[in-house]
């Protein structure tokens, strides 16, 4: 794995983090519909010990309507590595059945390299996809069905629109599920699997301290990739590696990840939160 990725994948969590919602729709909109919430947080990125660059995200709740927003961006040490930034959108209504994205774009620059990603749905499956630069279909890589694609959530829902409001802090309930998900040519599930709870101490003045729960993440490929692949088989076989630890905003019925670590075949990256704001969103 290279930079590039890992990063994109810390915005939308696209190797980590899913969007247990789905079990608990019915609460979260009503939960949601009482007022207005926003949600920014800052996360640091981490890659072999050293500090790449920040991420920030954006969560906002007005009655069954959401929308995220991702942005940030990354470079080596004085900048020689390797330098990288990106946004991430992602929109749609909360149901009884849970999330229903109805939108997903993405966005990334890096090195000599560029690209954006469209993504809409309708009637709870992905309905379009379009991506620039366009890339020829790899003939030997597993097609992605049509019957996949229902029930999906796109990387940005899934990694942050998690809603909970009848769960205590570091309860390991979080960790329980599987998550489907579809990045706009991946499909794949995330299996998360509670580890331990522990504690967090903030270290800046506006961050976070309390209990957190620590979940293991197995990433599971399912189509959308050409088999030996070896990113994927990377992903695959290093599934004990791959932490989240979910802890629970004040004043909210959000969980958000903390902390998160994957790992590259270049060393340990990470991105954990450094601080957070919760206020009321626009009417």
């Amino acid at each position: 794995m290279t930079l590039k990725p890992f990063a994109i994948g810390l915005i939308v969590a696209g190797a980590l983090s899913g969007g247990g919602a789905l079990a608990v729709g019915g609460a979260l909109a009503q939960d949601a519909g009482r007022a207005a919430t926003r949600v920014s947080a800052t996360y640091g990125v981490y890659w072999a010990g050293l500090h790449f660059g920040d991420i920030r995200v954006d969560i906002s709740v007005r009655g069954s309507e959401y929308e995220l927003k991702g942005d940030g961006e990354s470079s080596g040490v004085g900048g020689m590595i390797y330098k990288w930034s990106g946004g991430t959108t992602g929109a749609g209504t909360l149901g009884k059945s849970g999330p229903q994205p109805s939108l997903y774009t993405l966005s990334y620059s890096g090195g000599n390299k560029k690209g954006e990603l469209r993504m809409s749905f309708s009637g709870g499956a992905v309905a379009d996809v379009s991506a620039s630069p366009k890339k020829r279909p790899n003939s030997k890589a597993i097609p992605v069905t049509k019957e996949q694609l229902r029930g999906v959530l796109d990387p940005m829902t899934g990694a942050l629109l998690r809603l909970r409001p009848n769960l205590p802090g570091g309860d390991l309930k979080i960790c329980d599920e599987t998550i489907p998900v579809f990045d706009g040519k991946l499909r794949f599930n995330l299996v998360l699997k509670p580890k331990q709870q522990t504690q967090v101490e903030s270290k800046t003045p506006d961050g976070y301290s309390g209990p957190a729960a620590v979940c293991g993440v197995k990433f599971v490929p399912i189509s959308g990739f050409r088999p030996g692949d070896r990113g994927i088989d990377f992903m695959s076989s290093h599934a004990d590696q791959i932490e989240v630890w979910m802890v629970p905003l004040p004043g909210t019925a959000l969980y958000l990840p903390y902390r998160i670590s994957v790992p590259t075949a270049f060393g340990s990256g990470s991105g954990e939160m450094l601080s957070f704001e919760v206020g009321p969103g626009k009417p």
